[in-house]
């Protein structure tokens, strides 16, 4: 008898045999041990290996899908900082655009400042021209009449005198015609935006033109204000390269400002105050040679408190009552002076005495006109 055992699972196995004999009595069984190994991919090591391999695998999905999440979070992070980019732009352009605004508001702001002032001194040379015009009418009348006698009854010292007076005339006349055509360039010329070019400039017929006119402009708002003006004028300093535009509405600004301030003291009614502008333009020079060129608007108004000198040179920032100003006088300024010149503009001020304000600039020269960079408005 056999018996065959086929495909047998691994595992470990015990074989038993006994044996019969005739007599019908069984013996002693034998055993037999032994153990089915399993197929090598069925092994311990196999499986740790499968199981590297799944953890391998695993991972590099889960980088996968994370590397899939990052790209899809980097792309809306993209198209969200596209779109905010668009609207920081469109902003920034409508800031730009607004700020172009104020800023010509404040220039047409100074400008109103100046109309009464211009019209002041316009009227003074034009009625130097006019009267002159009217004397010379009177001179040419008695000049024809002289001419009209026979020559034995011509004075001809009297006719000699006619015309040296006519021709003194005429020239007082065109002294004080072009003067009125200064300031009406001067006007223009302020209203008119910034070309950028630095031109041969004499600083001190400049502050001393801006001086009056603002006097003049704040004296036409208020009649009963009157104050001293100084000026102390260095004439060392001849023409220098600036943008008079430019140039000119900083002085105008400290200026107005100065007899604002003044302005401010009188009306607290401080017995024996004498409200005083001064502005002193003065050459600098160092031990090398090089040097500047200083502009000093000083005032002897209340100051300015120490809580707020730092700020005001900040865009924006005014101690005027809302609707007098925009706070962007002196920023502006500021810019003009150290961007567009190079230059330094400087504040010192101490409360119930005054305040000076100093600008001072290279000392350059020019022949011709020369391009310069605009100064760029907070």
């Amino acid at each position: 008898m056999s018996e065959n055992y086929r495909d047998l699972p691994p595992g470990s196995y015990s074989f038993k045999v006994a044996s019969k004999g005739f007599n019908d009595v069984w013996g002693e069984p034998s055993s037999f041990n032994f153990t089915i190994l399993p197929p090598w991919w069925q092994s311990w090591w196999a499986y740790g290996i499968y199981f590297i391999i799944l953890a391998f695998l695993g991972y590099r999905f889960h980088l996968y899908q994370k590397g899939r999440t990052l790209k899809k979070a980097e792309e809306v992070a993209q198209q969200k900082e596209l779109a905010q980019a668009k609207e920081i732009k469109k902003a920034y352009a409508e800031l730009k655009a607004t700020q172009t605004q104020l800023i010509q508001a404040e220039k047409m702001a100074s400008l109103g400042e100046l109309t009464a002032g211009i019209a002041h001194e316009i009227q003074n040379p034009l009625n130097f021209v006019n009267n002159f015009s009217e004397v010379n009418r009177e001179l040419i009348e008695e000049l024809k009449e002289e001419r009209a006698k026979s020559k034995k009854e011509r004075d001809e010292q009297l006719q000699e005198e006619l015309l040296t007076d006519i021709d003194q005339n005429l020239e007082k006349i065109s002294h004080h015609g072009k003067r009125a055509d200064s300031i009406v360039k001067g006007m223009l010329q302020h209203s008119r935006a910034s070309s950028g070019e630095k031109e041969p400039t004499d600083i001190n017929i400049l502050a001393d033109e801006y001086l009056r006119l603002a006097y003049h402009g704040l004296r036409a708002k208020d009649k009963s204000f009157n104050a001293t003006m100084e000026t102390n004028f260095d004439q060392k300093i001849g023409k220098i390269a600036i943008i008079p535009q430019d140039m000119g509405r900083v002085i105008l600004n400290l200026i107005t400002n100065a007899f604002h301030a003044v302005q401010e003291r009188k009306k607290q009614g401080k017995e024996g105050y004498e409200p005083t502008v001064s502005v002193v333009t003065k050459k600098l020079s160092t031990s090398s040679g090089a040097g500047g060129i200083e502009i000093e608007v000083k005032d002897n108004g209340n100051g300015i408190p120490k809580k707020i000198i730092q700020r005001i040179f900040e865009p924006f920032f005014t101690t005027k009552p809302s609707g007098r100003g925009t706070g962007l006088g002196l920023s502006m300024s500021y810019e003009i002076v150290t961007k567009g010149h190079g230059g330094t503009l400087k504040v010192n001020s101490k409360e119930g005495e005054g305040t000076t304000f100093t600008i001072i600039l290279p000392a350059k020269k020019a022949t011709k006109k020369t391009k310069t960079a605009k100064p760029t408005n907070p």
